[in-house]
């Protein structure tokens, strides 16, 4: 008889995340139709802003790569259109499973990410990336001329966004490690220069093959992560006056 419940659970639950992943699946594939139709003003938007005080054209080079672009970029809008009503579901699946503190746990480190997400995907919008065209286009002389292809800029801007969005978890990763006694202050303190070289080796993997894309990511990464240092010996502190 045991048996057989579990059998019942087991099922009852692949049921229930089948039903999850299906309205995911069912969200994305009717959302993708009015993002077909909206991509390209938007793709439009994005480049203008992009391109904005400086004489920057971007070219293509095959007749079906602007269309192929806007497909992707409806994509990148379903996605992110999407995502609440994703994360809503599969948390609906999740939640009967935890018990109340695990529950505040989850929502207040899923609520933190996400900030930490959006603000490095901004951050690399509206400062990195148009200081990274800036610094492209300074090398331009009468003999040379830029002559950027839309396909690369466009890879590039959401290749970068993605990596400053995942970048700019790691105050939430120190803070989280010291406060739950994973790894003490002390020893993250003691090992910043291995941090610095971890920090390095993931902004090469994250960008571009260049130095400059590189330190614009480690940057303020690396400030990032002494920021939640700060807060973790802040909370230390708190903990350890009470």
């Amino acid at each position: 008889m045991m048996d057989n419940n579990s059998d019942e659970s087991i099922i009852s639950h692949l049921e229930a995340l089948r039903e999850t992943l299906l309205k995911c699946i069912i969200s994305l594939a009717v959302m993708i139709i009015p993002m077909l139709f909206v991509a390209p003003k938007c793709l439009e938007i994005f480049i203008n802003f992009l391109t904005k005080n400086t004489n920057l054209v971007l070219n293509y080079f095959s007749p079906a790569e602007v269309f192929l672009i806007q497909i992707k970029f409806a994509f990148v809008l379903d996605l992110i259109i999407c995502f609440p009503y994703m994360m809503k579901q599969i948390w609906n699946f999740f939640l009967p499973a935890l018990y109340e503190n695990e529950r505040k746990f989850i929502s207040s480190i899923v609520l933190t990410s996400t900030s930490l997400f959006v603000l490095g995907v901004i951050f690399c919008l509206f400062v990195m990336l148009p200081l990274v065209i800036r610094f492209g286009m300074s090398f331009m002389t009468s003999n040379i001329h830029a002559m950027w292809g839309i396909t690369n800029i466009i890879n590039m801007s959401l290749w970068m966004s993605v990596a400053f969005g995942v970048m700019f978890q790691f105050p939430l990763i120190t803070y989280s490690l010291i406060k739950y006694g994973i790894v003490s202050y002390e020893t993250f303190s003691d090992k910043r220069p291995y941090v610095v070289v971890i920090l390095l080796i993931l902004a090469a993997i994250f960008t571009p093959p260049d130095v400059i894309s590189q330190l614009i990511l480690f940057m303020p990464t690396y400030l990032l992560f002494e920021l939640g240092l700060l807060c973790a010996k802040f909370k230390q502190n708190q903990q350890s006056t009470m």
